[in-house]
């Protein structure tokens, strides 16, 4: 998530018994205390749960700079993959993709900021909770609760919506309707790691009756040191470090507990390097008098001013260096993006290549800065998102091809025994090679066209 919004800090301000028998936990072995062991040895036989997390912005190659001990033990031990996320490779609309198992386009979350024709002078940003911009698409939370199994977010983004309500327009903006999870938290920048883990633990600490079968767990520093910094920089590899440790301590947390569980890790997206010595300045292309910008950075989005249509399109259809632009209807199909209205009018996108990746801004930068930026092409390498799965339900030491994060929400409904989503964009196809056990590798392998 970007730093340059108000990361996400706004988000939403004011995110099994599975059908597997039991088997021992696949998370590696911690030291405990005699007590510790002596809690654990009293309690029940747990059925596995199901953990989501999210490093924000953790890209693959994180795990080769040798301060990932955790994470680098769950992929040696489970199943790891480069992970392709979704266009924009911006954090809300795939963290969306990534519970629904939706492109953008068609979930609805089209962007971080977006316009929708239905409410014209409205804005949504990381800060919107209203259900009317996220009911198009069930996140698997709500389809869990529907079906029986107790869920709990431990901050995502949406998760804090009442997803099929309605809020009114007038004060005090009543929301009617809705589902949420069973427990959820409103995301603060300010609970820290170790927070957040204990929150987890804490939830599973309860009794059978009342404990989540699913839970999400997101992190949001290496996400916020790789813009401040850029993805190469020490206090990047800094925040890879520190998120790793509180990995570590969730795995012996759950340890102690006696709680097998199925983790699924993952990224939204990577993170490109970018100096403001490579910016494509809109003013020397486009007149403001032309076009409205609604968004800007590793992409740009236009809404042509009335009656400048054609202006617009003269001015951002003809080749330019570092930069390729597309009316919405021209947008290359490998993107499945651009038939939902929320999607502008123009799409410009920035050069992601060896020599760095180029940015987009309304005017000329007039001070250098070298930071980080998401946004790119999203077959791009370094927009590469991380993928481990590690737990009773998955084979150890494998290592899948790269495949597309639409795919992983059709992997959590076979982990919770839920029945196949109905025209989906994803499929469990990646991993019927790696799951042992389930209810139904496959199940849920009804790909929409793609």
């Amino acid at each position: 998530m970007s730093s340059r919004f108000p990361l996400f800090a706004a988000l939403l301000a004011t995110l099994s018994a599975c059908a597997y028998p039991h088997t021992p936990s696949a998370l590696p072995p911690v030291t405990t205390s005699p007590a510790t062991a002596s809690i654990a040895t009293a309690q029940e036989t747990r059925a596995p749960v199901t953990i989501l997390v999210s490093i924000d912005g953790f890209r693959p190659d994180y795990l080769d700079r040798g301060v990932t001990p955790n994470l680098s033990r769950l992929a040696a031990t489970g199943v790891s993959a480069a992970m392709r996320p979704s266009f924009p490779s911006k954090t809300f609309p795939n963290h969306w993709t990534l519970v629904t198992g939706l492109v953008p386009d068609r979930h609805g979350i089209t962007a971080n900021s977006m316009e929708d024709p239905a409410r014209p002078g409205e804005l949504f940003t990381m800060a919107t909770d209203d259900p009317f911009w996220w009911n198009t698409a069930e996140p698997i939370w709500v389809t869990a609760e529907r079906a029986g199994i107790r869920t709990a977010t431990m901050f995502w983004p949406g998760s804090n919506v009442a997803w099929g309500g309605t809020r009114a327009s007038t004060w005090p903006h009543v929301t009617t309707g809705g589902t949420r999870p069973h427990d959820w938290q409103q995301f603060s920048e300010a609970v820290d790691d170790r927070q957040r883990v204990d929150a987890i633990i804490d939830w599973l600490r309860r009794p059978a009756a009342t404990r989540p079968r699913f839970l999400t767990l997101y992190f949001d520093t290496v996400d916020t040191a790789g813009h401040q910094y850029g993805p190469a920089d020490p206090r990047t590899t800094q925040a890879v470090a520190e998120v790793d440790a509180a990995i570590g301590r969730l795995t012996g947390e759950l340890a102690a507990l006696g709680q097998p569980a199925n983790l699924v890790i993952v990224a939204d997206h990577g993170m490109a390097p970018t100096d403001s010595r490579r910016t494509i300045a809109l003013d020397t292309i486009l007149p403001a008098t032309d076009a409205r910008v609604v968004e800007a950075g590793s992409y740009a989005t236009f809404e042509p001013l009335p009656g400048r249509d054609a202006a617009v399109a003269a001015a951002l259809l003809r080749p330019h260096p570092h930069m390729q632009c597309w009316r919405k209807s021209e947008i290359p199909a490998r993107f499945h993006y651009g038939r939902n209205v929320r999607v502008p009018a123009f799409l410009c996108l920035a050069e992601d290549g060896p020599g760095g990746a180029w940015e987009i801004a309304k005017t000329a930068p007039t001070k250098q800065v070298s930071d980080g930026a998401h946004g790119f092409d999203n077959d791009a390498p370094d927009m590469r998102a991380l993928f481990i799965a590690n737990g009773p339900a998955f084979a150890s030491g494998k290592r899948l091809p790269t495949f597309d994060n639409v795919d992983v929400a059709p992997l959590l409904r076979d982990l919770l025994g839920l029945p196949a989503g109905q025209g989906l964009d994803g499929t469990d196809r990646p991993f019927r090679g790696v799951l042992r056990g389930t209810a139904g590798p496959g199940a849920s392998a009804v790909p929409h066209a793609r």
